[in-house]
Order: C-alpha cells, then structure tokens, then sequence
C-alpha cells in the first residue's frame, strides 16, 4: 500500500503539468486580459477595491508567506487564519494574485499533502504550512530561520528594508524595481549569513528552489515595483488600486514562472558573495 500513494500522486503531478502546458497554448493564443479588469469581477479587489485592511490581532494565525498573510488581513481568507478549507485557497489564490488553474491546484494539494490532510475534506491554519522544511526554509529573504526565530509569522524588517534597497531597476517613469540580479545576491547573502549564524542551517536543492519560487513573485505577480512589494513584505498589506502584474488570460502557468525562477537561482553565487566578505574584512580601516 506504501508504493500506491507515491504513484498516484506520480499520476496526478503528470496530468497537472500536461494541464499547465495546455494552459500555456491558452495564453498564446487568446488576449489578454485589459488593465484593470485582471481581477475578475465580483471577486475581492475588483477593480482595484480591496477590502479593508485589519492588521492581526493576538491569537491570528499567521506564516511565512506575505501574499497569503495579506489576503487574510483583508479578510480575502478568514482573518483570523484559522480552519481554511485548502480547496477555498485554491480558488482565493487564482482569483487574487491570477496565478494559473494549475498552479492554484498544485501548491494546496502539496500542502495538504505535506501536512498529512486531505485536500478536498480538511483544512488548515495558516501557522500549520510553517511546518520546517516542508516548504518553509532557512535563509528566507524576509523572516529569520525558525530555529532563531520559531513564530514565522512576522517579517523581519531589517532583512525586508535591506531587500528593498538592493533594487537595482526602473521603470520609464524612474520608479525602483527589483531586478532577478538583485534577487540572487540578497538570496546568495542571506544563504552564506544564515549558515554563519543558524548552527541548524540546512537547505538542500528542493528547498533552494522553494526559496527562488517565493522571490520569483515579487518579479512575475508584482512586476518588480518596490512600492506594491513594500506593501507586502512590511505590512503585509495588498496596496489600494492594486491588481496582478500577469495579465494572461489563464495566468501565471508553471512554465513561464520556471522561467523566473531558474534564472534567479541560476545567478546566486555564494563564492562571490564570500569573496566580497573576505575583501572588506582585509581592507585597511577608513582614515
């Protein structure tokens, strides 16, 4: 019975990644969507309109993610993030940040499967997908590791400003964006500080990828723009008149997010960065 699960889940991985790449024909071929009008209507934050805003009281659950945290501070998800059927964050996900069909079905149903639960029957708490080194992991860009700091719910703002200053782009209009370079040496940083301060640091090629996959949707779902990703990443907070930066009619399929993602994993190189280290530290003292 032990070798059934491993190969339906074989099965229906196939079958998602076939979905994803007919999804990505879709996209080819239809228009898409019009400025403004990304966010389907009736949903929450149609036409820029979000719910308001309420920051977590004592007792929310909350985790590691921003984009999840911040659709339960709109009350998107229940607020108090708290029994979310996985099947609902599926749906809140596509509706919210236009990811693809595929994708919106994929990430729940491994977390439903990371956490042991069934993924059309049970539900979780958000605090629940902290679960370390399921998909959460050491050398996050915005939290310190678990093992410093075991609540992940709350950024840490020091890494988060120390993120956003990095950004190395503009728009035509000279508004700072973050660049996938800027993203692969902060990640090459916060991989060298965190194994230098984290005596349980681990973070094996799954979890480095997972790693490159949160950071990529700063880049693909918000376009790079250093004003919605502050939002985000300090408050945990969807901006006003805000809508997904993927306009494609079926949204951010895996094929074209990998894109992302290998490039940044790609450029981070931890030699280069331990390199730098090494020459400030050998650096004469300023006068």
């Amino acid at each position: 019975m032990f070798l059934v699960t491993p190969v339906l889940r074989g099965i229906q991985n196939l079958f998602v990644f076939t979905w994803d790449f007919g999804l990505v024909l879709v996209n080819i071929i239809t228009p898409n969507r019009k400025v403004g009008h990304v966010t389907p209507e009736g949903a929450p934050g149609a036409g820029g309109k979000w719910p308001e805003y309420v920051p977590p009281k004592e007792g929310d659950s909350r985790c590691s993610c921003p984009a999840l945290n911040a659709m339960a501070n709109h009350g998107i998800l229940p607020h108090d993030g708290k029994n979310i059927k996985f099947t609902e964050l599926s749906e809140k996900i596509r509706a919210t940040y236009n990811f693809a069909p595929s994708f919106c079905f994929f990430v729940p149903n491994f977390s439903a499967n990371m956490l042991k639960r069934n993924y059309k029957k049970d539900t979780f708490d958000l605090a629940d997908l902290d679960l370390h080194n399921g998909i959460e992991h050491d050398a996050s860009l915005t939290r310190e590791d678990s093992a410093l700091v075991p609540d992940q719910g709350k950024p840490h703002l020091p890494f988060v400003r120390e993120l956003l200053a990095s950004a190395s782009g503009k728009d035509k209009d000279g508004n700072a964006l973050l660049t996938a370079k800027d993203l692969s040496e902060y990640s090459a940083k916060r991989r060298v500080d965190a194994k230098a301060t984290n005596p349980d640091f681990t973070l094996d090629l799954p979890h480095k990828m997972f790693g490159s996959s949160n950071s990529s949707t700063m880049l693909t779902i918000f376009g790079g723009r250093i004003d919605d990703i502050e939002s985000i990443l300090v408050d945990e907070r969807i901006p006003d008149g805000w809508e997904s930066r993927i306009r494609k009619r079926m949204g951010l399929t895996f094929a074209s997010f990998n894109l992302t993602v290998f490039k940044v994993e790609r450029g981070i190189d931890e030699k280069k960065y331990k390199a730098k280290l090494a020459a400030e530290a050998a650096a004469p003292p300023a006068p």
